[in-house]
């Protein structure tokens, strides 16, 4: 019995902490479904999985170029398809819920910074030049993206309901397959369980 009370008396804490967690969707960019969970009052960790844009056409030209099949190779054009997009996070809380005059519910700003990886598969057409025509030819390749972020934005608490709503925007720096740096953002919505 006395084992029992412990342990209930150690879990209280946590379930304090269960309340805010929550799940859902992200639209924007990354279009993402997201998994959020506070470490402490002011401490929070997420997990996004989803599908992020693509990068302009001058991004893919100066790819295909920088690294051609052949010496021969002229380029043509390129097609896209979305890849999948993975991001790891974590974020400084601040209660703003007075600052706003907020009488039901309340209102976290945030900011923080995370890390984020991303592919898109590219179909390229360029000609292979030889001495006696031009031939077109297609080559497949996946570009993978892999680099930090950094993000604010603010997520309101229903009193009512278990739900929280929320919008971001940030940055992303690609370190890797090359260095690159786009602006990001997103609107979404958690179920808070």
């Amino acid at each position: 019995m006395k084992l029992r009370l412990i342990i209930l008396l150690m879990a209280l804490p946590l379930l304090s902490i269960a309340q805010e967690r929550g799940a859902g969707i992200r639209l924007g960019e990354p279009f993402s479904l997201t998994y959020k969970d506070f470490l402490d009052d002011y401490l929070s960790f997420e997990i996004m999985v989803g599908s992020g844009g693509v990068n302009g056409p001058n991004y893919y030209q100066r790819s295909f170029e920088n690294n051609p099949p052949s010496s021969a190779s002229i380029y043509q054009s390129y097609s896209v398809r979305r890849g999948v997009s993975l991001n790891g996070r974590m974020a400084l809380h601040e209660d703003i819920t007075d600052m706003f005059e907020i009488t039901e519910g309340y209102l976290l700003g945030y900011a923080g910074v995370g890390a984020q990886l991303r592919t898109t598969n590219v179909t390229y057409s360029y000609l292979q030049a030889n001495p006696n025509q031009q031939i077109l030819q297609i080559e497949e390749r996946s570009n993978i993206d892999f680099g930090p972020e950094a993000f604010g934005g603010a997520e309101y608490y229903f009193e009512e309901f278990p739900i929280s709503v929320f919008a971001e925007i940030g940055v992303f720096l690609e370190l890797i397959d090359r260095f690159n740096f786009r602006g990001q953002g997103g609107i979404g919505v958690r179920y808070l369980f």
